[in-house]
């Protein structure tokens, strides 16, 4: 078998010429959305995704500020750029680049967030309504995770409701920013979902999880962890790791979660890396920094508990 490979340039394009229209709606309405990412020390993932953010901010017109700090910078440091960050009027969405040094309370620093800009919902607000099911945004990454499967069951003509109903996808890391969200969004599907980590691998059990899965999403940061032998024959794998890996000339490229060459000469699909989840992450990152304006000035409602989804929300 050779896996359809689920392309996510293609889908970012899509959903980037939507966005062009959102931005100059959201202009005319005397807006003008602006997200601003938070980096302490200059992680090489963190570079590279800050890097693609504001290449992507200025083909949109979207503002992009980056607060770069150093490594060494305190936790008051850090707390002191996101309260100025919520209180500047050209920021509706803020960002904090992960990994942060071992210094710094990430939680801590979550909880500080005004949640009206929080586009990552990582505040216990914003998170506490993802799980319940109304989200105000959901996370860019997970949200893009669904958008590619929804995507690519439309192309290949498949039912999505049927579909979810009759699979089960399993999560492999349980990232409070991308397995977590994961989780919630597949039960908002009404499949089955199963939640694996790194204990499941030491135990030398990940296979007999894996295996089970129609869907089988990975973002635990550890390259090359799936092979052919942990999936099953049918399976759609998405690959949420953005892992660098530098060669003997020094050069650095980006691989992923799931050993690719293996792996797609087994299973029905499969999203490659790069090229795949990250390519739409930005653009749903910058569209859920729209989505703040408009709901900073009060032209979008906030969600509703007898409305509960967490299908990503129009910004109309």
């Amino acid at each position: 078998m050779s896996a359809h490979v689920i392309d996510g340039r293609a889908r970012a394009r899509q959903l980037e010429k939507q966005l062009v229209d959102d931005v100059a709606r959201s202009r005319a309405d005397g807006l003008r959305p602006g997200l601003a990412t938070v980096m302490v020390g200059r992680p090489y993932s963190c570079l590279a995704y800050e890097a693609r953010i504001a290449r992507l901010a200025e083909r949109l017109g979207v503002v992009h500020r980056a607060a770069n700090l150093p490594e060494r910078s305190s936790q008051q440091e850090v707390l002191a750029v996101v309260a100025e960050l919520n209180a500047a009027e050209d920021v509706s969405g803020i960002l904090i680049l992960r990994p942060l040094p071992p210094q710094i309370d990430e939680a801590g620093i979550f909880r500080t967030i005004d949640p009206l800009k929080d586009v990552e919902a990582v505040h216990p607000e914003n998170a506490g309504l993802l799980a319940l099911g109304v989200p105000r945004f959901v996370p860019s990454t997970a949200a893009s995770v669904f958008d590619l499967l929804d995507h690519w069951l439309d192309s290949v003509g498949e039912d999505r409701q049927a579909f979810y109903h009759r699979s089960t996808i399993v999560v492999v890391g349980r990232s409070n920013n991308v397995g977590k969200p994961c989780i919630s969004l597949g039960y908002q599907r009404q499949a089955t979902v199963e939640s694996v980590d790194e204990w499941a691998s030491r135990a030398g059990r990940l296979g007999r999880h894996t295996r089970r899965a129609d869907v089988l999403v990975v973002a635990v940061g550890r390259p090359g962890l799936i092979r052919a032998e942990h999936v099953s024959d049918d399976a759609v794998v998405i690959d949420v790791g953005i892992n660098p890996v530098t060669a003997a000339d020094g050069t650095t490229t980006m691989v992923g979660d799931v050993d690719f060459p293996s792996t797609a000469a087994r299973v029905r699909a499969i999203t490659p890396v790069p090229g795949g989840v990250g390519p739409v992450t930005d653009v749903w990152l910058l569209r859920s920094t729209v989505l703040a304006a408009r709901l900073q000035a009060g032209l979008l409602r906030e969600p509703a508990l007898a409305h509960a989804t967490t299908t990503p929300r129009d910004l109309r």
